[in-house]
């Protein structure tokens, strides 16, 4: 049965937990919505890299810091097409595209990215856009030439968001997702542990996550990869205990969610990860990058999909109720 109405209350009491009970109780509902062994395979590529004007405090991509990342054009079609290729023919079955804007306008790259959504659709896979800011009928636009979701995250509770980033406000996330929602596609919204906050703003965006009706669709579970040159880049990295702790509650509270473990897997054992996908985190991001960031290997996940028994999740595939 799924719920709408979960109060921060509730959500306290699934984190004092006992860890292995939390861990029981979110695997029993991860075993109900979905089949336990199966991960979705997912590879991100970033067609316009650097030079956003925003000035989100964990961000290589902001022209505000000195980082190691230079601005570059967007990429050809062709180039896009090949890296999609690529990604499907080592397992993927979502490809997302990633641009560095703060909002997309309605000009030719916006043309070559419908191009590029349509030209990876007729591959077989889901694709997902994150390009900022968009409208309903940027998004309507998008749907129309077959993307499957957008990603728009919250990164964090809405208290503590102008801590992260000044030059939008919470009300402009919450915008675009329902912008989002109203032209039929699927919202893709999670956030990024270990920015400072405290556990209460942890579970206060997941609050407002599973407070909407419907629940996302995908639900990516970042720790932060700490950048060079940007003002989080001295912060302690969070324990994996967190890390999954906030995966099983997300499970718990949205049941039929795609729970992806996103940016920071590169730090994380077999072990951690195998805790994770108990908890019911059924995704991983592939592929030797993540945006800007190193990630795991090819060889390394092939190795672990192997040693867990897991098996990769096709395209479209959707949750079931018990």
């Amino acid at each position: 049965m799924l719920k709408y109405d979960w109060t921060i209350t509730e959500l306290e009491e699934l984190y004092q937990l006992p860890f292995l009970d939390l861990i029981a109780k979110s695997h029993t509902i991860h075993a109900q919505f979905h089949e336990v062994s199966e991960i979705q395979v997912c590879n991100l590529i970033s067609i316009k890299t650097g030079g956003c004007p925003e000035d989100c405090r964990y961000c290589a991509q902001s022209s505000r810091y000195q980082t190691p990342v230079q601005a570059t054009a967007m990429m050809e079609y062709e180039a896009v097409l090949s890296e999609a290729k690529k990604a499907i023919s080592r397992g993927a079955t979502r490809i997302c595209l990633g641009a560095a804007w703060r909002a997309p306008r309605n000009n030719k790259a916006f043309d070559e990215i419908i191009k590029m959504v349509k030209g990876i659709t007729e591959l077989g896979v889901e694709v997902c856009c994150t390009l900022g800011m968009i409208d309903e009928t940027q998004g309507k636009r998008l749907k129309e030439a077959g993307l499957y979701a957008y990603n728009h995250n919250l990164d964090t509770s809405e208290k503590f968001y102008p801590q992260i980033t000044s030059t939008r406000s919470y009300q402009d996330r919450l915008k675009t997702l329902d912008a989002v929602e109203n032209a039929n596609l699927s919202v893709c919204c999670g956030g990024i542990l270990g920015m400072g906050e405290s556990v209460q703003d942890r579970l206060e965006l997941l609050l407002t996550l599973c407070k909407r009706n419907p629940h996302p669709e995908s639900v990516p579970i970042n720790r932060l990869s700490t950048i060079p040159g940007t003002p989080l880049e001295n912060l302690p990295q969070i324990s994996i205990w967190e890390m999954v702790r906030i995966v099983a509650i997300a499970r718990i509270v949205m049941p039929k969610a795609m729970v992806r473990l996103s940016c920071g897997r590169i730090d994380m054992t077999y072990e951690a990860q195998a805790l994770c996908f108990l908890a019911g985190a059924n995704s991983i991001f592939s592929g030797e990058k993540l945006l800007t960031v190193a990630n795991t290997s090819i060889d390394s996940d092939r190795k672990m999909f192997e040693l867990l028994g897991l098996k990769m999740r096709p395209a479209f595939a959707k949750a079931g109720a018990s």
